[in-house]
């Protein structure tokens, strides 16, 4: 799933070809595509994707897919082994058993789902930057926080595969072998299962008991074959719903013949979207576009300056207090309507600049004041709207952590260099994908940090 166009099927007419394989496959299986839609490889934004044949109003199931159909390690054919040896499988990313019941179907010849797979004979179309050259994706994404993620993805890859993996796989060589199912092939299907699976819903229904203090873990992801053709937008027409028996892709809002259908994968800013999906969204397209200022930067710009020592040690045991209310949390999220993560931010701008003693006063009382403020104030100070007019020492604070935040990019010396690649057609469509891809993320990062910028000004 890309955003831009790819090469059209060899063959159309041939009755072997894996999609028209797929949608016999589907029919066999009970899946009902509305008379209204058809997927096809062309007219679409990239790969294959679902086009409307006709009008099609507001509340319209395109298709029902029943959950008999679905794959994941409760319907596979390994599924009762895996239930068995659930103990030994249990991981970080909760995904084993569902790779492992990949790894079997994929490379199984009598596999329920082989005309499924055949849309993805060897992955090549994933472009994932997990598959870059690690200089390429440094140099592209640098500032973005994708190389990062991907390093620290990689890693657990491994590990989980030998740790936990190889050792299954050795036990149950009737089912697997380890010179088919490679760590290459592996990291292939995270990268599948990251582009196009599903996860349900938790019952609200489950969260229900305030009092219990383990949090229940998330259901585990499934592949939902047809629904994983649909192309993802911000803007998005069609969603997925989960029913008892089946799951539905229905129309939210009209759609007129000829128009692609797109489904959602959630509010997704555009290096999210090419960490887990391998595209972007054109800039400016993507409504959900967010930038990081890493808390520690703010740290960085509150100590700049500091002259005593008696100075130094207050921001010391300030900074520490901000760690302790907030230890999860490693950055300040930006979107274009402003902070996404305001309660956060106020809480350490507040902190940081208090003076000697209204920070004893707030250490004496573990955090906690009787005046304040709540939640929709904070939210619309810490708005576009409501920056400019915050207090003075905290606009400079945002101010610097954002200019050293831009920094951090590539091209740091030519701050217009990405603005006039998006501005000069002829030159954007002369780059690569990769090239193009980290383009739109870079620069619908540093866009909102410009912007936040001109907002702090003092």
């Amino acid at each position: 799933m890309a955003t831009e166009a790819k090469r059209a099927k060899v063959d159309n007419r041939s009755e072997l070809s894996p999609l028209h394989s797929f949608l016999q496959w589907c029919d066999k299986v009970g899946l009902v595509l509305s008379s209204k839609v058809y997927v096809s490889e062309e007219g679409t934004v990239a790969e294959y994707g679902m086009l409307a044949k006709d009008d099609i109003e507001e509340g319209e199931v395109l298709f029902t897919i029943p959950r008999s159909a679905l794959l994941h390690q409760g319907t596979t054919k390994v599924s009762a082994l895996l239930e068995k040896e659930k103990a030994s499988l249990e991981s970080t990313s909760g995904w084993v058993p569902l790779l492992l019941a990949l790894l079997y179907e994929y490379t199984s010849s009598q596999s329920t789902w082989k005309p499924y797979f055949s849309l993805w004979t060897d992955f090549k179309t994933l472009d994932h930057p997990m598959f870059w050259h690690k200089e390429e994706r440094d140099l592209l994404l640098k500032g973005t926080g994708v190389p990062e993620a991907v390093d620290r993805d990689l890693v657990n890859i491994q590990q989980e595969y030998t740790d936990v993996v190889l050792p299954f796989m050795t036990r149950h060589p009737d089912f697997w072998n380890p010179n088919m199912h490679t760590l290459d092939l592996y990291t292939q299907m995270v990268a599948f299962i990251m582009a196009y699976s599903f996860q349900e819903p938790q019952d609200e229904d489950d969260d229900d008991d305030e009092d219990d203090e383990d949090e229940k873990p998330p259901n585990p992801p499934m592949m939902v074959p047809m629904a994983d053709m649909l192309n993802h937008v911000s803007n998005h027409n069609a969603n997925l719903e989960f029913t008892l028996d089946s799951l539905k892709m229905v129309s939210v809002r009209p759609i007129h013949k000829g128009q692609e259908v797109f489904n959602t994968y959630g509010q997704m800013a555009n290096w999210q979207l090419l960490h887990m999906y391998g595209f972007t969204e054109p800039y400016p397209n993507n409504s959900n576009d967010t930038a990081d200022i890493p808390i520690t930067t703010l740290y960085k710009v509150a100590t700049q300056g500091i002259q005593s020592d008696l100075d130094r040690q207050l921001m010391e045991d300030q900074w520490q207090m901000v760690c302790q209310m907030m230890p999860e949390k490693s950055a300040f999220v930006f979107g274009k309507q402003g902070c996404l993560t305001d309660m956060e931010l106020h809480t350490a701008l507040k902190v940081l600049c208090m003076s000697k003693e209204e920070f004893l006063e707030f250490k004496d009382n573990e955090g906690w004041e009787e005046d304040d403020e709540d939640e929709e104030k904070i939210t619309v100070a810490f708005s576009n709207d409501g920056l400019p007019e915050l207090k003075a020492s905290w606009k400079q604070l945002i101010h610097k952590a954002t200019h050293l935040t831009l920094r951090s990019y590539v091209d740091k010396e030519k701050v217009d260099s990405d603005q006039a690649l998006i501005e000069d057609k002829a030159a954007l469509a002369g780059l690569s994908r990769r090239q193009r891809n980290a383009l739109h993320v870079r620069y619908g990062q540093k866009s909102i940090l410009y912007r936040l910028l001109e907002l702090t000004k003092t």
